[in-house]
């Protein structure tokens, strides 16, 4: 899953949209593939991943975990988690697979929290993505629990739930926020 790019046409309402696409080339230079932004430091801790990024960028730390189908190298689902340091408060990104029945949203469920029906915001050709912001309880709850899934419905009006690995999650959430913590101008 290391492998795996994760890039997102628009990250979390709320903060401000990102883009990690390159800068615009300059005015006599070839233009540069949409390329995603390297991260400048990545660190692993069990299924989740902690990346942080160059200055420039608007979200410099995030913890992220994917799971990708094997056979096709598809992502099935990825779930992306930021600190908003002014809010005092979680954002996370979850992303799911295309053919999701969109006006019933998606539920975030563990065996310690149960998020609200999250809408989704938007839809590319990568998959659909909704966004829900955790407060410090919901998060602490989030972080005590031993499973977790997203509940879906299909266009087909079938139920799937996709479950996820919370194996280092505590671990990457402390090294996201200490990480924060080094990296210069941390905004949202």
């Amino acid at each position: 899953m290391k492998s795996v790019r994760f890039r997102f046409a628009c990250l979390f309402a709320g903060l401000t949209a990102i883009s990690l696409a390159a800068p615009a080339p300059a005015q006599n230079q070839a233009p540069a593939a949409n390329k995603p932004m390297e991260p400048s430091e990545t660190k692993n801790f069990g299924d989740w991943t902690v990346r942080c990024y160059p200055p420039a960028a608007k979200v410099r730390c995030e913890m992220i975990e994917l799971l990708v189908n094997k056979k096709t190298g598809r992502r099935v689902l990825g779930v992306l988690i930021v600190y908003d340091k002014e809010k005092d408060q979680h954002v996370m990104q979850i992303a799911m697979p295309l053919g999701v029945l969109v006006q019933n949203g998606a539920v975030l469920s563990t065996d310690t929290y149960t998020s609200p029906v999250l809408h989704y915001r938007l839809c590319d050709l990568q998959g659909c993505y909704a966004v829900t912001a955790l407060d410090a309880a919901a998060f602490k709850a989030f972080g005590r629990a031993t499973k977790a899934e997203m509940q879906i419905i299909s266009v087909e009006g079938k139920r799937f739930n996709i479950g996820f690995s919370l194996n280092g999650f505590t671990a990457a959430h402390d090294a996201l926020l200490q990480m924060m913590q080094k990296s210069p101008a941390q905004g949202g």
